[in-house]
């Protein structure tokens, strides 16, 4: 292996001195491109975990709050309000998650661990399925507490943009978690080449681009809870509980 590399380096230093200026040229601009990315991704590394630190704090607080009140809710059997806090809490778990890998996303320094994350987020994305959470609970929520009409269309209005701002995000990288986080491509090499040319900014901008369509969901959810759980509402429900259920 030593006398083959010797050879190497014995037949680069034979050729032109042109040759061998363009082949140093080229090799030192690689290297420092390198060096370049790998002292970037640190500065950037050290910038988004401070960033990142105040808002995981936030998202922490509002998990703790949101999963308090869903199995107090729970427990003294107000429905309406166990499936307004239920479907916040679905929505702030995956928005955890997403946060929470973000920056080794874009900036770890071993590659495999970035696509992973990457590659981990786009799933969280794709199986975000809010029916599942809300659905029928949620419609039977709104009308135990007789929501209001101006309530509902908010409610109905942030649940499309949610849905719209999924469906572009997964049309987007539909091919791409099926073949590597999902279903895994039978076809290793495709699957392997996709891997490792993960665009980790790219995942992250589309992760940006579905909390942006969300804007109006997060927008009502304060105004929802604070329905179910006002006066009105829990007394609404109150006499939902005492009604016999329909046969």
């Amino acid at each position: 292996m030593l006398r083959k590399r010797a050879r190497q380096d014995q037949s680069l230093f034979k050729q032109r001195p042109e040759l061998i200026k363009r082949f140093v040229r080229i090799f030192m601009i690689r290297k420092g491109r390198e060096i370049g990315q790998i002292v970037a991704r640190r500065r950037a590394r050290r910038a988004l975990t401070k960033s990142e630190s105040a808002r995981g704090k936030a998202l922490s607080d509002a998990l703790e709050i949101c999963g308090r009140e869903a199995m107090r809710a729970r427990r003294d059997g107000f429905g309406a309000s166990e499936a307004v806090y239920n479907l916040a809490l679905f929505f702030l778990v995956a928005e955890r998650d997403i946060q929470t890998l973000k920056v080794d996303a874009l900036t770890h320094p071993d590659l495999w661990t970035r696509s992973l994350c990457a590659r981990v987020i786009l799933l969280t994305i794709h199986e975000l399925e809010l029916d599942k959470a809300g659905g029928n609970k949620l419609r039977q929520a709104l009308a135990i507490t007789k929501a209001p009409p101006d309530l509902l269309q908010e409610v109905s209005a942030a649940l499309r943009a949610i849905r719209a701002a999924q469906q572009k995000a997964q049309k987007q990288f539909a091919e791409l978690r099926h073949s590597t986080i999902a279903h895994r491509d039978a076809d290793a090499i495709t699957q392997y080449r996709r891997i490792i040319e993960l665009d980790g900014l790219s995942v992250i901008r589309t992760a940006a681009e579905f909390y942006a369509g969300t804007h109006a969901f997060m927008e009502v959810m304060p105004k929802l809870i604070a329905h179910v759980g006002g006066i009105r509402g829990l007394l609404a429900q109150l006499l939902a509980q005492q009604q016999p259920p329909s046969e």
